[in-house]
């Protein structure tokens, strides 16, 4: 017995393994367990004569009929070759009939057949300025196609809400995308994505105001903007589609950047003195570090911006985050009162009484009660230079209303004030919660009030009376009071938790700004600077410069990489 390993050849790809073996044996029971155990794994079993001439016949026919298969596998596969080179001329035709064949079913199964059967109604709706472009382009179908029989195009009168469409450009697109991410405005009420378009980026730049990555940001942006009807026609990747998108905010997020870190006085976290010298200077002639001693102000106040001379100095942290973390709790406050006073046009636009009285006032009265007072002890300490400790205030506000401020105290009858907001906060909850839901049953009474009455009509005989009910009038919607309670009682809570927490979230404007500014100042500190000192200990002058390039090329990467995340 001998075996022997082979390949059988399927394709040009795949091959199968087998082996090929020889069984000698003896007696016919041999022959019958030998025949059973290669039919129980499956082995292929050919005859194989004893009489040496049938054996060379034998071969002669297998050989033919290899040569008649390799002959009809060639001839195959140029078939196959030749179908394919055919497929490959028509398959863009091919694939192009095919997706105008599938739009064209797609947009018939949207349509339906009218009355009589003989053509197809649509229904959608459109811009008012769009009308008479929809005109033409259906006009201009009818000529294309030779038909006799032009679109009908007929403007309906109905009584369902028409869908929200907010016309864009390419210069607000992408901001509208970002507030339908959120949520999209119903029909005719205020785009908030007019607003967005500003406050957007400005509080991008609160975050991130430096106004060397903001310059390198808008010269970025500027060769989007150059090359935009190359780039439009191209196939870009993810990241780089979404930023081309995005590129024309990415501009005012850049612009933004160059005047907030203008303010800041910070070039890659680096100060200048850009609008004159500094307001400060040292006591004496005997002062040597501007940095650890006292400064006194020896001329007017820097015109625009931060003094360059707090960058540096043992008070700048303390200086600068209370600078930020307020002024993040003053753009917080405008914002959220931008979004209520958007919220009382609209009622006042729909003609909704009820949401100016007891959702728009109430609000109002408790966001600035609280924040708005807030804002208010900010803009006064920052006037009057008080050492007043807001966090003391607004928290002893809740605790202790009737105790002395003492040196808290900005200005004269701030306590009676804070009892009063604090009153008006405590009212303006119950005022949002409780009057809607009542005064919403009351009306849908008063307007269902009467329609299961019906009339008394005379019958033939003059004598009796039939009564007549309109089984149509119990169609009207069902008013659930517990649903509109729960959604008001939700809604309530939703606004007096998110003042809160959207107070405190504007705060990581000045988080993120302090943790960008440290770790841009890290780099500037140990890169740059220690650049500088080693190559002033390298003799030759070559390799100090070019110690000092690698240092440079070096911090500009890492400085751009903190600001861009």
């Amino acid at each position: 017995m001998f075996t022997l390993l082979y390949k059988e050849m399927i394709n040009d790809d795949f091959q199968v393994e087998k082996n090929v073996f020889v069984v000698f044996y003896s007696g016919e029971r041999a022959k019958s367990k030998i025949l059973k155990i290669c039919d129980a794994f499956g082995a292929n079993r050919y005859p194989f004569t004893d009489d040496q001439g049938k054996q060379y016949q034998m071969i002669t026919e297998v050989l033919g009929k290899l040569s008649e298969l390799k002959a009809t596998i060639d001839i195959g596969q140029l078939h196959r070759d030749n179908l394919w080179q055919t497929i490959g001329y028509e398959f863009e035709q091919w694939n192009l009939l095919v997706k105008k064949e599938k739009s064209i079913y797609h947009t018939l199964n949207m349509l339906s057949l009218d009355v009589t059967k003989k053509c197809l109604v649509g229904e959608g709706w459109c811009p008012v300025f769009a009308r008479d472009q929809i005109q033409n382009v259906l006009q201009r179908a009818t000529m294309d196609s030779n038909s006799q029989v032009g679109a009908i195009f007929q403007v309906l009168q109905t009584k369902e809400s028409p869908p929200t469409y907010f016309r864009t450009n390419k210069f607000t697109s992408a901001i509208q995308e970002i507030v339908d991410a959120y949520g999209v405005a119903k029909y005719q009420e205020a785009n908030p994505g007019v607003f967005t378009i500003i406050t957007f980026p400005f509080l991008f730049a609160v975050m991130f105001g430096d106004w060397g990555h903001g310059i390198c940001l808008f010269l970025a942006t500027l060769y989007f903007i150059f090359r935009e009807k190359k780039l439009s026609r191209q196939k870009l990747g993810d990241i780089m589609e979404m930023t081309f998108g995005g590129r024309y905010v990415i501009m005012m997020m850049a612009l933004f950047s160059i005047y907030t870190g203008l303010i800041y006085n910070e070039f890659f976290s680096v100060p200048f003195e850009l609008f004159g010298s500094s307001a400060y200077g040292c006591r004496d002639s005997t002062c040597r570090d501007d940095s650890t001693v006292g400064l006194i102000k020896v001329r007017d106040t820097y015109p625009f911006g931060v003094d360059p001379k707090w960058h540096g100095s043992r008070s700048e942290l303390p200086f600068l985050n209370s600078l930020k973390m307020k002024m993040s709790i003053l753009l917080g406050v405008a914002q959220m009162n931008l979004g209520i006073v958007l919220s009382y046009y609209n009622a006042k636009f729909f003609g909704n009484d009820l949401n100016i009285w007891y959702q728009f006032l109430p609000q109002m009265i408790f966001l600035n009660s609280l924040f708005g007072y807030l804002s208010l002890l900010i803009i006064v300490k920052w006037c009057t230079g008080s050492q007043a400790d807001l966090y003391h205030v607004m928290i002893y506000m809740f605790l202790s209303p009737t105790d002395d401020l003492g040196e808290n105290q900005l200005f004269f009858g701030q306590r009676f004030l804070q009892i009063v907001l604090l009153l008006l906060a405590l009212v303006a909850v119950p005022w949002m919660l409780f009057p809607k839901p009542f005064l919403l049953k009351k009306q849908h009474e008063e307007r269902h009030r009467g329609q299961s009455y019906a009339p008394l009509q005379y019958t033939d005989d003059g004598n009796s009376f039939e009564l007549e009910i309109d089984h149509g009038s119990h169609g009207h919607e069902e008013f659930e009071f517990s649903e509109v309670f729960v959604h008001q009682l939700i809604h309530t809570i939703e606004f007096v938790l998110g003042a809160v927490s959207n107070t405190a979230s504007y705060l990581r404007l000045w988080a993120l700004r302090f943790v960008s500014n440290n770790c841009k100042f890290s780099s500037v500190s140990t890169m740059l600077s220690a650049g500088i000192s080693v190559s002033a200990y390298v003799r030759c002058v070559h390799t100090s410069y070019f110690l000092l390039f690698l240092r440079f090329i070096l911090w500009i990467f890492c400085s751009t990489t903190l600001a861009s995340l």
